[in-house]
């Protein structure tokens, strides 16, 4: 089965969902309000994967109702992207894998910055943003998986063992996304975020039962 794995194609949806959560919707793209992005985003033949799509395509149709009632759609997703994960005070759903590594976690740099930080400087991957995000920030976690999986597609000289990959996903993103979620739906249940959140999570899932087939 892995050797059928749509790697661009899953190289794309990570890389969209990562952007979406390293910047405010204000300055990024507003393709997620769109229920036509929705209807054409893969669902790669899985069932949680379809379903987090749908919940996803159905904040987008509420979105349009809303804007075609006035509301500024965009700017109510970046009001909830800065109260989830940026504050003040604090996140309300820290993004950082480290705050996830133990119990009452309040530094968001640790062992998991370190080691994201050493798996993407062996890829020759450079962290470039504004905000000096932390490496273990779940953005970026996914970016760099989109960068394997590009890799992948490509056949390329570098490209990552499918058993690599597979450990990755488990050891990171797939191992803390379910409690970010979780903050997630704490803080904004109704929001534009715990959806993305659960489709980044049956992503993750599917792919890593994809390499161990």
């Amino acid at each position: 089965m892995a050797k059928e794995i749509p790697w661009k194609t899953l190289s794309e949806a990570y890389a969209f969902i990562g952007n979406s959560l390293l910047k405010p919707m204000t300055m990024t793209s507003t393709v997620g309000l769109d229920p036509a992005f929705w209807e054409a985003f893969p669902s790669f033949d899985d069932e949680a994967v379809a379903e987090a799509v749908a919940a996803c395509a159905r904040y987008a149709e509420g979105a349009v109702q809303r804007a075609e009632a006035g509301e500024d759609e965009s700017q109510r997703a970046a009001v909830e992207y800065t109260k989830l994960f940026v504050g003040p005070p604090s996140p309300a759903a820290a993004p950082w894998e480290t705050m996830y590594r133990g119990e009452n976690v309040t530094v968001g740099f640790g062992q998991a910055t370190f080691e994201m930080r050493e798996l993407l400087r062996e890829a020759g991957l450079e962290v470039r943003n504004v905000n000096n995000q932390y490496e273990d920030h779940l953005g970026i976690e996914l970016l760099y998986l989109s960068s394997l999986c590009a890799r992948a597609d490509a056949d390329a000289a570098d490209a990552p063992a499918l058993e690599s990959v597979a450990d990755f996903i488990e050891k990171h993103p797939l191992s803390w996304v379910d409690a970010f979620r979780a903050r997630i739906a704490e803080a904004a249940p109704d929001g534009y975020f715990v959806s993305l959140a659960g489709l980044a999570r049956a992503l993750l899932a599917w792919h890593a039962e994809a390499l161990r087939v």
